[in-house]
């Protein structure tokens, strides 16, 4: 995979050229793509994500004391902690994810060893697919590895979603951390986020997905992500209230209960319950979809996505309901939709495979048509569901 190469050989260069020495471990994470399921992870409820053939690697070598420097190839920067002493670092917020995982590793009684590293990455910062969780899990599987330790990756990935919570400040779900272990080539994976119980969901043969950023990044600590996460545990509860009984989550209540005192919540309070409710029903008609090959009722369900998250749950933008217009309009694409958490950040279209290329070049060219003179510039690039993280030996 073109990607996984080149970030591959830089972190391996950069090493060289920083330490002067031939790095141990490269560690490969891979960015991901959620088809459908969005703002549901926290909510307890369904996701289907894939992981991507675009990759972060971290390139290491274990030192004899506890102390961990980390270059960030692609930033220009460094960072330097200690094991027996981790901090968050308040100026510079990328030192806070390999930092935070330390300190979650450790907090469940594995003790790290130092270590010199190099990261480098040819994900996209801020366009929504999951750098963060990229970070986390190289970084988690590196230290573990130099110290011959061995976690089950669905409690590695809730270890990282705790390092970001603590350290990084985002109250994120579990999906990113999740698809970026358990990730594989040609395949979705259904998560149901509550008790991580999953399932590998076929892809039908025909279809390619591509990623439309829209050039307007987003900075998830500083958006309004965290107002939406309380706003639905504020729905949980009036839902508790008005249907006299114990809700956990807003996965526990159906449209039909929803519909009986809909009109007795305050908005937006009940539209963020919409959303939830109905998206969780709409990655099940979707994974459905997949697996009979229903490819334009799937694309169906992507646009009614879409709506959901732009009128119910407000997280679209005039960019990206721009992208997905501009996308509809080309023949070949079954479906689009805003993907990762929205304002800003970029678009997922599910087209036919041979119009690919048109649709690279036509939607670009749409794009700023239609937001006129001084529009952000996109990035439209095709993707395809990879394996998931993934520890070599460079030397062997």
């Amino acid at each position: 995979m073109l990607s996984e190469i080149k970030s591959y050989q830089r972190s391996i260069e950069k090493f060289r050229q920083v330490f002067g020495t031939e790095p141990e471990v490269v560690t490969s994470a891979p960015g991901r793509v959620n088809l459908i399921g969005e703002h549901t992870d926290y909510n307890e409820g369904f996701v289907l994500p894939i992981a991507i053939d675009i990759f972060l690697c971290v390139a290491a070598k274990r030192r004899s004391d506890r102390a961990v420097h980390v270059i960030a190839a692609d930033l220009d920067d460094w960072d330097e902690f200690s094991l027996d002493q981790i901090l968050r670092d308040e100026e510079r917020n990328w030192r806070n994810y390999h930092r935070g995982v330390a300190w979650a590793i450790q907090q469940n009684g594995i003790e790290l060893k130092g270590m010199d590293a190099v990261v480098a990455s040819d994900i996209p910062i801020g366009a929504g697919l999951s750098s963060s969780a990229a970070i986390e899990v190289g970084f988690a599987l590196t230290f573990l590895h130099l110290v011959n330790a061995d976690v089950p990756r669905p409690t590695l990935a809730q270890w990282c979603q705790l390092a970001e919570h603590k350290f990084a400040g985002v109250q994120c779900g579990i999906m990113d951390q999740m698809i970026a272990l358990l990730g594989k080539a040609n395949h979705a994976l259904l998560l149901d986020c509550r008790d991580l119980s999953h399932q590998l969901v076929p892809l039908p043969k025909g279809i390619a997905f591509v990623v439309a950023d829209t050039g307007v990044p987003r900075t998830l600590a500083a958006s309004e992500y965290n107002i939406r996460r309380q706003q639905c545990e504020e729905a949980v509860q009036w839902l508790s209230k008005l249907l006299d009984r114990p809700i956990k989550s807003l996965r526990d209540v159906n449209l039909e209960e929803l519909g009986q005192v809909f009109n007795d919540m305050p908005d937006p309070i009940r539209r963020r319950a919409r959303h939830v409710i109905t998206e969780n029903n709409r990655v099940w008609a979707f994974q459905q979809s997949m697996r009979e090959g229903s490819i334009r009722r799937a694309g169906s369900l992507l646009l009614a996505s879409h709506a959901s998250l732009r009128d119910d749950y407000e997280v679209s933008s005039r960019e990206l309901d721009a992208m997905v217009k501009a996308l509809m309009s080309i023949d070949g694409v079954f479906g689009a939709r805003l993907t990762g958490a929205g304002f800003g950040g970029a678009c997922l279209a599910m087209v036919r495979e041979d119009a690919v290329e048109r649709v690279l070049q036509e939607t670009q060219i749409k794009y700023k048509t239609a937001l006129g003179n001084g529009s952000p510039e996109p990035k439209l690039f095709a993707v395809r569901p990879s394996d998931g993280a993934t520890i070599r030996n460079p030397s062997s």
